[in-house]
């Protein structure tokens, strides 16, 4: 059994952050939430900056020269700032404001793709990718007259690299697109070696952060990725927000994925030009509260420090594989702990996932069932859906021991 005892996070401190977390969801059943992969929970500070803002900072940012639009401008910006140093961008101007990841992968297919690739150019992506990194390209393919190849997984669940390297060698590719994290089988994928192998043959890369930026420490100048896409919500900031991260050349040269206020430098009725970076992309009034929330999570990350955070997923996560190891007829997907993140995706005997997840949640579980936006990954492994635990900075082995007794209680049902 792994030692789960040794977290470098004060975790009695941590839950306390996080009211959500104090309440019974049925009678005698305390919130055991297991389900941060999909979404992470909020703390206090994230919470109480976004209603400060709203009490005391709200106005339009940009376009004001009063004190309240001032405000909401300087903290606006003020977040772009702390989520540039977060992911060790070079450039303020790098750091484009978002709804989501997904809307990050759009906003690139639509006006990099666009300009840049034509008929008979090849895309990499891999078979365990989410839907938002795979409909926005076929949706391009079928523009455009574009190939996609798709690296296939190993039995263990990583990618295949002489798979990758094979396609590499065709001389067509222009892009590959890899996330960094699974959201359904935890694995950890080689993205500085990966973003290199595509450089060498003059590709672009790209790479999905959602699963990664809220749990590891990612330097995309380390990585060398030329774009990179994630979400707030998942990193214990709000939803409505998300960054993408592009090289400043390539955003530069790229066309406007909206037009309207604020990412115009001039309009006449003949026609306009753009703005600077990143206003170019930013389209109409920002979600600017939810970048105060952003702000706020990535102080609150950088206080409990990525290093720990990770160390502390990985205890609970080597704890969460043993259990659930223990258990008769459940089959956990993915690779070994020390090559996965904190998801511990399942199935059990011939339950299905949905009802794994109704019976967990009687005892206050919270997991996600279903494909987890990854249909042919499921296909590949068989099955048409699993039910997947995820860990964060408040989860506990003692969350983990309910998940395994509730587990238990679900197998005894099926087996009367």
């Amino acid at each position: 059994m792994s030692n789960h005892n040794h977290s470098p996070l004060d975790l009695q401190a941590i839950r306390a952050d996080f009211p959500i977390l104090d309440q019974e969801v049925h009678p005698g059943k305390r919130l055991v939430f297991l389900d941060s992969a999909a979404s992470s929970q909020k703390p206090r500070q994230v919470i109480d900056a976004m209603s400060h803002y709203y009490e005391f900072g709200h106005a339009n940012v940009h376009r004001g020269i009063h004190v309240l639009s001032e405000r909401a401008t300087d903290a606006y910006e003020t977040a772009r700032d702390k989520v540039q140093h977060f992911i060790n961008a070079r450039s303020r101007r790098e750091i484009i404001y978002v709804r989501n990841a997904t809307e990050g992968f759009n906003l690139v297919a639509a006006t990099w793709g666009r300009a840049n690739l034509v008929s008979g150019d090849e895309i990499v992506l891999s078979v365990m990718e989410h839907h938002s990194n795979i409909v926005p390209w076929q949706i391009l393919a079928a523009e455009k007259g574009i190939t996609i190849r798709y690296i296939p997984i190993t039995p263990d669940g990583q990618l295949d690299q002489a798979a990758y390297a094979e396609f590499l060698r065709s001389g067509r590719v222009k892009l590959v697109s890899v996330m960094h994290v699974s959201n359904v089988l935890g694995t950890v994928n080689p993205i500085r070696e990966m973003a290199a192998q595509a450089h060498a043959v003059g590709a672009l890369f790209m790479s999905d952060g959602a699963q990664a930026v809220p749990h590891l420490k990612v330097d995309v100048q380390a990585l060398d990725v030329d774009f990179m896409a994630f979400s707030a919500h998942k990193m214990a900031g709000p939803t409505g927000i998300g960054v993408l991260y592009g090289k400043r050349a390539l955003l530069e040269a790229m066309p406007p994925y909206m037009g309207g206020g604020d990412m115009i430098r001039r309009v006449t009725l003949e026609g306009s030009d753009w703005n600077e970076l990143p206003y170019k992309f930013e389209a109409g009034t920002p979600a600017i509260a939810e970048a105060v929330g952003l702000g706020a999570a990535v102080d609150y990350l950088n206080t409990l420090g990525m290093e720990n955070i990770l160390a502390h997923e990985r205890i609970v996560a080597d704890y969460a594989l043993d259990r659930l190891y223990e258990v008769p007829g459940l089959t956990v997907y993915g690779p070994d702990s020390d090559k996965r993140n904190g998801v511990a995706a399942f199935t059990l005997k011939d339950i299905h996932a949905h009802d794994i997840a109704q019976l967990l949640d009687e005892h206050g579980v919270a997991v996600r069932a279903g494909h987890h936006c990854a249909m042919p990954l499921h296909k590949i492994l068989g099955v048409a859906a699993t039910a997947r635990a995820s860990f964060y900075v408040y989860s506990t082995t003692e969350d983990v021991d309910v998940l395994v007794e509730a587990i238990y209680n679900a197998r005894k049902v099926f087996t009367r």
